[in-house]
């Protein structure tokens, strides 16, 4: 007999600092990067991991439905499908993606770009990710969408307008190579090169050793064998490794192409669901007045006294009173992440995948509309109906109130069979999309950049197809043995977070917008900002997140420009080569000056001004694309017609600002012009 499904404090929301030695998953690892003060339990967006904690502490306790999740065979049938058809994927592909390192690694950068862009939208797709803005949505209203700058998100929008272009004008392999068009092979490009190699394979280290055991914990509830989380983790990273060591980057396409199919059909049934099931009355007598405005003023003015005590304290402790400042240093430090390019992962090598840097362009505008759209319609009907059947129970867990437990209550109680199966493979899949993805970006750097730079340099193009079939293999099994020792995953991806993501920005940004900054200040800024990270919060543990921020930056911004300045310029007829290859915007003159004493019809990049305008309108195009499902599944009308409009309006002021801009050609320049 099936017993009545119910809600129970079992996550209480405890300090990082005070999270449980050995417990698999702990609150939001980066709170430090991302503005959160670590009294919150939220969930980073790339931890798969964190978001399974919500169905581990779901069916972890006795009485309620916490073993075992009454799941029909029909779903267990399409989870199981599923994973056999991404296998055949890889084997379809194996031929295709063995002709070269380029095809293996890129995909012979032959894929369309909506293709990719499609691709690498779903990559960023997750359920921790998915979950975390559950709980934002719930506390914070409309409001907390303009959380999505805590990442941030809108770095996209940077991707989309001018840094997409960039970035594929190098015509490299790998975020690590790219460096080499910039620094050159001197001892600072060398050093620069080797940081961006190390930071790239941390990551996936990182990625891999915390998602493993919250794997097994998220798929054993539904599956009837009785076997350990371990051997579900296990069995579902070795199919998610096969797959990617047979087809290598065309896998990974595959994969989040079928991926993105399931959560978007996976987000129509539960808003469908929401908007059948619930009314507008039903949605505001759970929330306080103004929860549903999407604007605020400098305090953030929800008084949740009422209709939940316990959220007052949970704003309070998280700093987010005063939320028009909150939002104001959330941008601030958006557009100096976002401006410093994508890191040297799974994101530039979608970048470099495409055909041309019109192309690369275009795949993040697709990358957009494919990462939010879908997601927030699932997200408000999760939500909606979180509110609507779950608020009594939510509230009597007092202090201990567990937002996580939201999104496996809705799907236990309001699928039905064989949707419940398709959302459960949709999850999967977006662990999976995000596994391969990593997979394939750090072995491209170990084979492109480690051993065909120093081992061997000239095997013909299918040695390096095997070697990659060799460390792809090496990788995942180094991951499934991380996942078993690991015992404590926070401490693992806390590191990550705070470590490297605050290093990375300074040197990033100036290594694009100043002609004199050389490898020597890129390498020393990232070391600086890596190592302030690791010293900082454990000599003063209080800093506020912002402040620990900006001391990271400070720091990393002063060693950068110091050892630039130090040492000697880059080699000039290396910064000729690359002004005319890629021609960015910033201080450049100089190095103009020269390359017009060769060549005096050669134009520098004016579009700065353009690029800035055209940035601004994307971020307002990107909040109403988010918005407009949240109306849409509150059903107010008016103002989902009010998101609509700036919709529309954004985009066809992007259509005659941007991509009129970008819509002849290839995206190359010439060299003499």
């Amino acid at each position: 007999m099936v017993r009545k499904f119910c809600l129970r404090p079992v996550c209480p929301l405890i300090p990082v600092a005070s999270a449980p030695q050995g417990d698999e998953v702990a609150p939001f690892s980066a709170a430090r990067h991302s503005g959160i003060p670590a009294t919150s339990t939220v969930f980073t967006p790339r931890a798969f991991g964190c978001g399974c904690a919500a169905l581990r502490n779901l069916f972890a306790s006795p009485g309620c439905i916490r073993d075992k999740v009454p799941v029909h065979v029909i779903d267990i049938a399409i989870i199981i499908a599923y994973m056999i058809l991404m296998v055949a994927v890889g084997a379809w592909v194996t031929k295709k993606a063995a002709k070269d390192s380029e095809s293996y690694f890129l995909a012979g950068k032959s894929l369309p770009w909506w293709i990719i862009g499609v691709a690498h939208g779903s990559s960023g797709v997750d359920i921790g990710g998915t979950m975390w803005f559950v709980t934002m949505l719930y506390i914070y209203g409309a409001k907390g969408l303009f959380l999505l700058w805590i990442w941030p998100l809108f770095n996209v929008i940077f991707r989309m307008v001018y840094l997409g272009t960039w970035v594929r004008r190098s015509n490299v392999l790998t975020g690590a190579e790219w460096m080499r068009t910039r620094f050159g092979k001197g001892l600072g490009g060398e050093l620069a090169y080797v940081s961006v190699v190390v930071y790239a394979l941390v990551s996936v280290v990182g990625f891999l050793s915390y998602a493993f055991k919250p794997l097994g914990k998220f798929a054993a509830p539904f599956f009837p064998f009785g076997w350990s989380p371990d051997t579900y983790a296990l069995i579902i990273m070795l199919v998610a490794g096969a797959y990617c060591v047979l087809g290598g980057m065309y896998s990974v396409v595959l994969n989040d192409l079928i991926q993105f199919g399931l959560i978007t059909l996976a987000a129509v049934i539960i808003a469908v669901v929401a908007m059948i099931k619930t009314t507008p009355a039903q949605v505001m007598a759970a929330v306080p007045a103004g929860w549903d405005n999407l604007f605020f003023g400098w305090r953030l003015d929800l008084d949740w006294s009422e209709k939940m005590p316990a959220l007052t304290k949970v704003i309070h402790d998280q700093g987010y009173e005063l939320f028009g400042f909150l939002i104001l240093m959330l941008f601030i430090k958006g557009v100096l992440v976002s401006m410093a390019g994508p890191t040297p992962n799974y994101a530039i090598q979608h970048v470099l995948s495409t055909r041309n840097p019109r192309e690369a362009a275009l795949e993040n505008l697709v990358m957009c509309i494919v990462s939010l759209a879908p997601r927030f319609l699932l997200i408000a009907g999760i939500g909606v109906l979180g509110m609507v059947f779950f608020s009594d129970q939510l509230r009597g867990m007092g202090a201990k109130v567990d937002f996580e437990q939201v999104l496996p209550a809705v799907v236990a109680q309001y699928l039905p069979v064989g949707c419940k199966g398709l959302i459960l493979a949709g999850l999967i899949a977006a662990f999976m999309s995000t596994f391969v993805s990593t997979v394939n970006s750090g072995v491209a750097y170990i084979v492109n950049d480690i051993y065909r730079r120093y081992v061997r340099s000239d095997a013909p193009a299918r040695h390096y197809v095997r070697w990659g079939y060799v460390w792809s293999i090496v990788v995942i099994a180094a991951g499934i043995g991380f996942g078993y020792t690991t015992l404590n995953v926070h401490s693992v991806t806390k590191w990550v977070a705070n470590a490297l993501v605050p290093a990375f920005v300074v040197p990033n940004v100036l290594k694009w917008h100043w002609w004199r900054f050389n490898g020597h200040g890129f390498w020393a800024g990232m070391a600086a900002g890596t190592a302030s990270a690791l010293v900082i919060p454990g000599l003063w543990p209080t800093l506020k997140d912002v402040n620990l921020f900006m001391s990271i930056i400070a720091i990393s911004a002063i060693v950068s420009v110091v050892v630039c300045l130090a040492t000697a310029p880059e080699p000039e007829d290396l910064l000729k080569s690359f002004y005319r290859t890629v021609r960015p915007w910033g201080f450049w003159k100089p190095i103009l000056d020269k390359c017009r004493a060769e060549t005096p019809r050669l134009e520098p990049n004016r579009d700065c001004a353009r690029d800035w305008f055209n940035v601004l309108v994307g971020i307002v195009w990107q909040i109403a694309m988010v918005s407009a499902p949240v109306y849409m599944i509150l059903k107010q009308w008016g103002r989902l017609g009010a998101a609509s409009a700036v919709l529309v309006v954004g985009a066809v002021i992007l259509k005659f600002t941007w991509y009129d801009r970008i819509a002849k050609g290839d995206g190359y320049l010439p060299q003499d012009r």
